[in-house]
């Protein structure tokens, strides 16, 4: 092994890498997807005599099974096999958290939509004729549908949680003003473009490889091993990249690959299985609904001195991420601002749905959602604008989370002021107030929306990662990590890293599909976290590589090496170019017997969290904005129009301006359709009602706001964070909440006499009726 001694100088001058292309990077994953050429689970090409599966699931919400005849459909010509839980050789159960969910059901049935059994055969399409003759009796058993339906009847997941800081009870006696309340969030459906799918081959001696779309690939290689009753590495798990997954592929992806798995291990032919859309809504969880209830109390001067709230998540049949997002919503009640007294309690509540599961925001967005409710009814029945107690509230600097972090590098207020500065909020509030004054059939509503955010999996053994580096002899470059594309830009920022450590044309760098055989024991691509923990791994293997590289320099250019240094593919020496380019330097390398290849491994240092004590540090570092809303509601329909929201967000140093910019977009989309359009609707024998597009409305082009414009925050970002580089998936999704308030306020000045009320989403129709109540 050839060794190079520690030089402190090229030391530090590595550890100061940093990126000086950040604004000239496109997502480079945009070119193929344009051209129809990006490959996703169902573009494999699958080998001959492949069988196609479909997934027969439960046609109640609750009930004992008395008998299921599967005779008919085993006897349709092209049937291969029908596999139940009877087939399954090592456990039924595939819960991550709490082991509480069967790969398919056994005796009872706890949702609609509940896998039953796997029918196998030479088309899908006979695949899903045999479903239609399957046969089965179930004696129905009472359906809860609703958090407080399940309460009442005590069924939960597990034990409550609660986290607090001071004494709420104490504080509210010594408030100016206490106010109570109830709000309502509503889930939401992932709708990915990719529906959920695998496709499992058989390799030889008993090894199965899996090509899945999921968010989390070594979480379907350890439950298919459980499944299957074999040691780990029988299973591969490989993944190109997802078209969309939001959450909804982190934890519900996993069962389909392990279906397809079962088959392949009983018949030794590879099996695919693709679910419709139709079945991918009826059989997938959803963002958890939310019923919560407040208490909040103000200080004269409008502190908020003390905040108390119960939180029932509708978890839906099995814990899946549940007791995992309870805990999230918890970590942001607070939001933006400073309390100085808090207790909030979640109940994760059992249910007769399917499980509900992770969504863009992890259950921060419905604890959002219930404080700027309090405070929006606090500013009512007080008199004064909601923006006036947001703004008196904001985190300062060492102010201290109701879970024990201490707050740093706070930028609240710097966002805030911002917004309302380059914005100018005072000419905007005139406009809609001459707006409002001159219009009798249109008014306009304005509203703002602070958000704090956490960066980090709150679970902190989940917080770390892999990357293997090779350098090919022709110094092209390839990388693979755990990282999962989704059309978050993340393998863009990978090769980004790779090629200004080395100085080379991104050109020269390949990004391996994620793959469970060459980056094993991972978490999954969630929590926002992906860039960070992918990012930090892939640097610190580049470098490590490039000190190998610069001591080769020097020995061959008999020169220091803290005067080396690597430029646009050439050694570079006092600052001159010499002879020597990046494809000779790497066959010299290679003479000499020293590795090009690196595996290294990242920790988030610093964090920690108690969950015996609910006190700690989750968080490597906080993520912080504000919006300005402006919507217009045709008082006369109920219809709304979003004219503009304008965003000052803190992306730390951003690495690629025009990615962070679409996913800014993006999310500040998916939120207001949370928050106004999209309204998942069950009825009470917990059927799915919104099983279509044309019964479950999404945000479009029609829909989006007029005009999004998003400023940078001047500051210098963070370094947990990779290259300074802020988290930017989910913490822009919160300042969608905002237009449930601008809707709100617009409704206000149509009819002074309306009630406000905090049950979301706030649709066309709700927004009619707000229009005309008590007129």
């Amino acid at each position: 092994m050839h060794k190079h001694k520690s030089n402190p100088i090229l030391d530090a001058k590595l550890d100061a890498v940093s990126l000086s292309i950040k604004q000239s990077i496109k997502n480079l994953d945009s070119f193929t997807h344009v051209r129809g050429e990006s490959l996703y689970v169902d573009d494999v090409n699958i080998r001959q005599g492949t069988f196609h599966a479909v997934v027969f699931d439960a046609p109640k919400a609750h009930g004992h099974i008395k008998h299921i005849d599967y005779s008919k459909a085993e006897a349709l010509e092209g049937v291969e096999r029908i596999f139940t839980y009877k087939d399954i050789p090592g456990k039924n159960q595939i819960g991550g958290i709490i082991p509480d969910e069967p790969l398919f059901a056994e005796d009872d049935i706890h949702f609609w939509g509940m896998p039953i059994a796997l029918i196998v055969a030479e088309s899908e399409f006979i695949a899903r004729k045999a479903r239609a003759l399957i046969e089965i009796d179930i004696e129905e058993l009472p359906v809860i549908t609703t958090a407080k339906q399940a309460k009442a009847k005590g069924s939960f997941i597990n034990a409550p949680r609660s986290f607090s800081l001071g004494d709420s009870e104490k504080a509210f006696k010594d408030c100016e003003y206490v106010f109570e309340g109830e709000t309502f969030s509503n889930g939401q459906e992932h709708l990915y473009i990719e529906a959920q799918g695998a496709y499992a081959e058989p390799l030889e001696n008993g090894n199965i490889k899996i090509t899945s779309s999921t968010q989390g690939p070594t979480a379907v290689q350890k439950t298919i091993a459980q499944v299957l009753g074999v040691a780990m590495h029988k299973i591969e798990v490989d993944v190109t990249r997802l078209g969309g997954g939001f959450g909804g592929k982190e934890d519900q992806a996993t069962p389909w690959a392990v279906m397809t798995a079962l088959a392949t291990f009983h018949l030794n032919q590879s099996v695919k299985l693709i679910l419709n859309r139709h079945d991918d809504l009826r059989m997938t969880g959803k963002r958890h609904p939310y019923e919560s209830t407040y208490k909040i109390g103000l200080s004269k001067d409008l502190k908020i001195m003390a905040y108390e709230v119960e939180f029932l998540q509708n978890s839906g049949a099995a814990a899946d991420l549940s007791p995992a997002i309870a805990e999230r919503t918890l970590f942001h009640a607070t939001n933006s601002y400073f309390v100085p007294h808090v207790k909030t309690t979640v109940i994760s509540c059992k249910t007769n749905l399917p499980p509900n599961t992770a969504f863009r925001g992890f259950g921060g967005p419905q604890g959002m959602f219930v404080i700027e409710s309090a405070i929006a009814k606090a500013a009512s029945e007080i008199g004064v604008p909601a923006r006036v107690i947001q703004e008196a509230n904001l985190l300062d600097e060492n102010d201290t989370f109701s879970y024990g972090q201490v707050a740093k590098k706070v930028e609240a207020k710097n966002t805030w002021s911002s917004a309302t500065e380059l914005f100018n909020i005072t000419l905007l509030e005139q406009e809609v107030e001459t707006f409002n004054a001159n219009n009798s059939n249109f008014k306009k509503g304005l509203a703002l929306m602070p958000i704090t955010f956490g960066i980090s999996f709150t679970n902190t053994p989940m917080n770390h990662a892999r990357a293997l580096v090779h350098i090919y002899l022709d110094g092209s470059i390839g990388i693979s990590t755990a990282a999962v594309e989704m059309g978050q830009g993340v393998n863009t920022k990978m090769m980004q890293i790779a090629s200004e450590v080395f100085s080379i044309p991104i050109e020269k760098i390949k990004i391996e599909t994620t793959n469970t055989t060459r980056v094993a024991n991972t978490s999954p691509s969630a929590a926002s976290s992906t860039a960070d923990l992918n990012g930090k791994a892939t640097l610190k293997a580049c470098k490590t590589l490039l000190k190998r590289l610069i001591s080769v320099a020097s020995e061959d250019l008999n020169i220091s090496e803290e005067h080396i240094q690597l430029k646009d593919e050439y050694v570079y020496t006092h600052g001159e170019k010499s002879n020597l380019s990046w494809t000779e330097l790497i066959s010299k390398t290679m003479l000499k017997r020293v590795a090009l290849t690196e595996n290294a491994h990242y920790a988030t240092p610093e964090i920690h969290f108690d969950k015996t004590k609910e006190k700690g540090h989750p968080f490597a570092y906080h993520v912080y904005g504000t919006a300005i809303i402006i919507v217009t509601v045709d008082c006369t329909r109920g219809t709304y129009e979003f004219d503009a929201v304008k965003i000052v967000h803190d992306y730390g140093k951003s690495m690629s301006e025009g990615i962070d910019l679409g996913q800014v977009e993006g999310a500040l989309a998916q939120g207001i359709g949370w928050m106004t359009m999209e309204e998942i609707a069950y009825n009470d024998e917990g059927r799915l009602l919104s099983n279509a597009l044309s019964t479950y409305k999404i945000p479009d082009l029609f829909s989006v706001p007029k005009e999004v414009e998003v400023l940078p925050v001047k500051t210098d970002g963070h370094e947990l964070a990779i290259l300074k580089s802020k988290a930017v998936g989910e913490p822009p999704l919160m300042y969608g909440i905002g237009a449930y308030f601008a809707l709100q306020n617009a409704i206000r000045a149509f009819n002074p006499k309306y009630d406000l009320k905090f049950h979301a989403p706030m649709t066309p129709e709700k927004v009619l009726m707000s229009l005309y109540e008590n007129k």
